[in-house]
């Protein structure tokens, strides 16, 4: 009886508080996702990490920025709508919703910053075994799935079960970054703002991440376009890989590395750089710390072996306009301008292989928006061209705010053609942020 007694004081002491504190968060964030607390810890990593000690279980951490739209449908799925993912969860991991990156330690968990949901899996100890988690300019659905997720975690519960004698295939998982708080980003901007209690206005999301990262880069003046291709897909090599079941290889581009290396279509990635593969995001992160230049990447698959394929200058570049952390990149316009309506767009004579963009805000509270609009831009003009070239049809608004970035610096004049109560105009825009 004494014994019951001290225990329900300990946890009324201890655990109640924390219980509390967690719910309080979750109500603060309206986080209708994160409801299966039989399943998932809230928020509370190292919580989960001294309980995967105790049981010898591998921690699986979902991040999720609870008020963005994005990967909203997927999120919901894992947390509370898949039986399988619960199931396997609940009996096999110790399981972490993180709503935030406050209190996560960076150090440790490295990966794409700027997806809207990513999971990492670690042993109790530290040791990374897997992430999962991927997006594009498909959209940020294009590639995650419970039955890829499901796979993933399948091939994590076989690297537990043969921990530690397997180490040495996981060793170069964790990255170099010796910052732990994301408070100590010397980048990260309005860092008081976001010490005071969570809430949907002040979380650090996961891209904040990155954006610390190139504010800190531009600010030192060492801004490298290098440094924007981050997490490039395995299609860079050549190697198109089974979304579904994230490392058969689906096809092989013809006269790609991956081709001249001799791999095929049907076999399994089962390492990189001697890394044990358990997903796309896991080749990803190989292929993220390699240089934008001649190099080499040794691949091993399960018909053709260890392989070296080399990769030519250049071969990371890819669209990387989706991702939310290029605005924080110079130069910035500062100004919504979403497609024109095909409708509008055949009013304008303007043919289909071409689009334009209608200027429908200009932040003339911000240095950018006032070079702008102090350059001539108004409200409603139809931009049509830039550099004296139609815009193509598929440049989207973040398609032509990428450009700019990629191609002008501060300081430059971008000159683009716009259509002003029917009548065209040629302005140059002075990028002054």
């Amino acid at each position: 009886m004494k014994r019951s007694i001290l225990l329900a004081m300990l946890f009324s002491l201890f655990v109640g508080p924390m219980v509390q504190a967690q719910e309080e968060l979750r109500e603060r964030l309206n986080d209708e996702n994160g409801v299966r607390t039989d399943v998932w810890v809230y928020n509370d990593i190292a919580a989960a990490r001294e309980q995967a000690r105790k049981e010898n279980k591998p921690v699986f951490v979902t991040f999720r920025c609870v008020p963005c739209k994005a990967c909203e449908a997927f999120d919901a799925d894992v947390a509370k709508g898949s039986d399988e993912i619960r199931k396997i969860a609940k009996e096999k991991f110790i399981s972490v919703r993180q709503v935030e990156m406050k209190g996560v330690d960076l150090s440790l968990f490295q990966f794409d910053h700027d997806l809207n949901w990513a999971a990492m899996f670690i042993n109790a100890d530290g040791t990374i075994y897997a992430r999962y988690g991927t997006q594009s300019s498909e959209g940020p659905d294009a590639y995650n799935s419970i039955k890829g997720l499901l796979a993933t975690m399948e091939r994590v519960l076989e690297l537990h079960e043969n921990y530690p004698a397997n180490k040495s295939l996981l060793e170069g998982k964790r990255g170099n970054r010796k910052i732990q708080s994301a408070f100590n980003l010397p980048g990260l901007q309005n860092p008081a703002k976001y010490r005071g209690e969570t809430t949907r206005k002040n979380c650090i999301h996961c891209h904040n991440i990155h954006d610390a990262e190139n504010m800190h880069a531009q600010k030192n003046g060492d801004l490298d376009h290098d440094l924007l291709w981050r997490f490039p897909l395995p299609d860079q090599t050549g190697l198109m890989i089974d979304r579904q079941d994230g490392v058969t290889v689906s096809k092989v581009k013809s006269g790609s590395p991956a081709d001249e290396a001799g791999f095929q279509a049907g076999e399994k990635i089962l390492r990189m750089n001697g890394q044990a593969i358990t997903s796309i995001a896991d080749m990803q992160w190989v292929l993220h710390h390699l240089p934008n230049e001649d190099t080499t990447v040794e691949v091993e698959g399960s018909r053709s072996g260890i392989k070296t394929v080399s990769l030519d200058k250049g071969w990371k570049e890819y669209d990387v306009s989706w991702r939310g952390s290029m605005w924080s990149v110079s130069p910035k316009l500062r100004v919504w301008m979403p497609i024109l309506a095909s409708a509008q767009r055949k009013k304008l004579g303007i043919d289909d292989e071409n689009t334009a963009l209608e200027v429908k805000w200009i932040n003339q509270g911000s240095e950018g928006g006032k070079g702008a609009y102090n350059s001539g831009l108004r409200l409603n003009d139809i931009v049509i061209a830039m550099e004296g070239k139609p815009l193509k049809d598929g440049m989207d608004p973040k398609q032509f705010n990428t450009y700019i970035k990629l191609n002008y610096k501060v300081g430059d004049t971008l000159p683009i053609t716009v259509i002003r109560n029917g009548k065209k105009m040629d302005l140059d825009i002075k990028l002054v942020e």
